[in-house]
């Protein structure tokens, strides 16, 4: 587990992500894999709003859609959590744009890897941006090393935020983006390597494919082995677990820090 001290600058308030926190999933979007819409209570340290599905085969949804799902969740969560650090998981400027200046989210989640863009938007509005390791080309080439791909991928789009201006970065090895089962559980296997960039790391496994075919299962099963992937990715250096299920992460926090500190 990473034992440097790290903290997240969102909206003024830092985030201390030396012990690992929850970010928690809402999911606006019908077609997503795991959908309860929005949970009576909210108990993640970090709330990420997401109305696109990003599964594989996912229905298209247009720019407009997704615009109003997430915008009537921001003003349910704002009302009744006025002071909850919320993320929007878009790969959109305009909606990226909108969320921040609208209803102050403190926190961008773009999938795709991000584009000068989005890039130019997060550091001029000082907002902390998750950068997904996405790259379609691993898909293609079976046979390349994935973890030095990452390494290549990040040092690009790190010192293209930098030159930017931008600060509070957030890496995302992207499990489940572009990459075969095989170069899923290679990344995981060597995803300490990551912290050689010395930033925040976010992992979002929940109820994913690496997972479920993995075990034979579906989705909705997957929950046993959502929570090994999560204990496995703290041991590797995981800042951040983006869940559906925040108790459950954060028994793995609990274990895995009781752990390290004995």
């Amino acid at each position: 587990m990473n034992t440097i001290i790290q903290t997240i600058n969102a909206g003024g308030q830092l985030i201390d992500v030396s012990k690992p926190i929850v970010m928690e999933i809402v999911n606006v979007s019908p077609d997503s894999f795991y959908t309860h819409g929005i949970k009576e209570q909210l108990t993640g340290d970090i709330i990420d709003i997401g109305g696109c599905s990003t599964r594989p085969n996912a229905e298209f949804v247009s720019e407009e859609e997704e615009f109003e799902r997430i915008k009537s969740a921001l003003e349910f969560i704002r009302s009744k959590y006025p002071d909850a650090i919320l993320s929007v998981d878009t790969f959109r400027t305009k909606i990226a744009e909108f969320c921040i200046k609208e209803y102050g989210v403190h926190i961008i989640n773009d999938i795709t890897g991000g584009n000068q863009e989005m890039y130019k938007l997060v550091a001029s509005e000082h907002v902390p941006y998750i950068l997904t390791f996405n790259d379609k080309d691993c898909v293609e080439k079976p046979d390349i090393d994935i973890v030095e791909s990452a390494l290549k991928f990040f040092a690009k789009r790190i010192q293209d935020l930098r030159d930017l201006g931008q600060n509070d970065i957030i890496l995302d090895p992207g499990f489940g983006f572009g990459k075969t089962l095989e170069q899923n559980y290679q990344l995981l296997n060597r995803m300490e390597e990551l912290q050689v960039f010395n930033l925040p790391i976010l992992v979002g496994i929940s109820h994913k494919s690496m997972i479920f075919k993995t075990l034979g299962c579906t989705p909705k099963e997957s929950a046993n082995g959502t929570t090994v992937i999560n204990t496995i990715s703290l041991l590797k250096g995981a800042n951040i677990l983006r869940v559906h299920d925040v108790n459950s992460a954060r028994e793995c926090i609990a274990l895995t820090s009781k752990m390290f500190e004995s």
